[in-house]
C-alpha cells in the first residue's frame, strides 16, 4: 500500500532533507512540497493525500493553526526544530513529532507508528487496473506482500485477523473475513461459512456438508448452505 504525502515546510533545505528520506521507502510517495500552508491547503481540495509532512513555525498560518481548519485531516506527523509545541502537536492527534535535524532512523520510527495507525479497512488493495493477473496487497509483519488471487486457495478467519491460504504460501493479517468477502471478485470467490471464504477454481471435491482443497476439509454453514450449494451446482457438471 503507498501513501500519499504532502511535505510542508518554509524551509527549502528541510523539504529536501525529507524528500530524500522518503525517496529511500517505497511505500511512500511524495504529491506534492509547500513552503506555506496557505498553498497546502488549497492543494488538498484536489489531491487525496494520506499523510501530511508539517512544519510548525511558518509564516502567514502556523502548522497547529493550519491543522485546526481541517475538518478531515489526514495523518499528520510534525517536523520543527521547536521542542516546546510537543504537547500542542499530540493533544491534536499526530502520529508522531520530528525534531530538526532529523536523522533517517528516527524518520524511520515515525513511518512505523504511521503504518500502525492506518485504519485496517486500507490494508488491503485490490488492484483492479491490472486485471491479468489480478492481485491483492496485504500488510503483515510491517511489510504489504502482494498475493495473485488466481494462486488464493481459501481465506480463514482467525478473530480480529485472517489467513490467506494460497498455493505457496500462507499469509496471516490484521483484517475482517466479511470486508475481505465484500472485496474480492465475485463469481471467483465463494463464502461457505462464517469463517472460510473459498476460491472455487481450486475446488477439489464437494457435497452437502463440505469442501475440499489441495487435501483440506472445509465445512459449509448452514446459514450459508442454500447460497452455497446453488453456486457450487451451478459451478458443477457432474457425469
Amino acid at each position: 500500500m503507498t501513501l500519499n504525502c504532502f511535505i510542508i515546510d518554509d524551509e527549502p533545505l528541510a523539504i529536501e532533507v525529507i524528500e530524500n528520506h522518503i525517496s529511500k521507502i517505497d511505500s511512500l510517495e511524495i504529491a506534492g512540497t509547500f513552503q506555506n500552508a496557505v498553498k497546502a491547503f488549497q492543494a488538498l481540495r484536489d489531491t487525496q493525500v494520506d499523510v501530511l509532512f508539517l512544519d510548525i513555525q511558518m509564516p502567514r498560518l502556523t502548522g497547529i493553526e493550519f491543522l485546526r481548519t481541517l475538518k478531515n485531516p489526514p495523518k499528520v506527523i510534525f517536523t520543527t526544530a521547536y521542542r516546546e509545541y510537543a504537547l500542542e502537536g499530540f493533544e491534536l492527534d499526530v502520529i508522531d513529532y520530528l525534531l530538526k535535524p532529523i536523522s533517517f532512523d528516527r524518520f524511520l520510527k515515525a513511518v512505523d507508528k504511521l503504518y500502525d495507525n492506518i485504519p485496517s479497512s486500507t490494508t488491503v488493495e485490490v488492484a483492479a487496473a491490472h486485471p491479468s493477473p489480478r492481485y491483492v496487497f496485504v500488510t503483515s509483519e510491517k511489510k504489504n506482500i502482494k498475493i495473485c488471487l488466481d494462486e488464493i486457495e481459501y481465506v480463514e478467519s482467525k478473530r480480529d485477523y485472517i489467513l490467506i491460504k494460497t498455493s505457496n504460501k500462507e499469509v496471516l493479517t490484521h483484517q475482517t473475513i466479511t470486508y475481505m468477502d465484500e472485496h474480492l471478485p465475485d463469481g471467483c470467490f465463494l463464502r461457505v461459512h462464517r469463517s472460510f471464504i473459498i476460491n472455487l477454481k481450486k475446488l477439489d471435491s464437494w457435497n452437502s456438508h463440505e469442501v475440499e482443497i489441495s487435501g483440506e476439509t472445509i465445512p459449509i454453514g448452514r446459514t450459508y448452505k442454500r447460497e452455497a450449494l446453488d453456486v457450487l451446482s451451478a459451478n458443477s457438471e457432474v457425469l
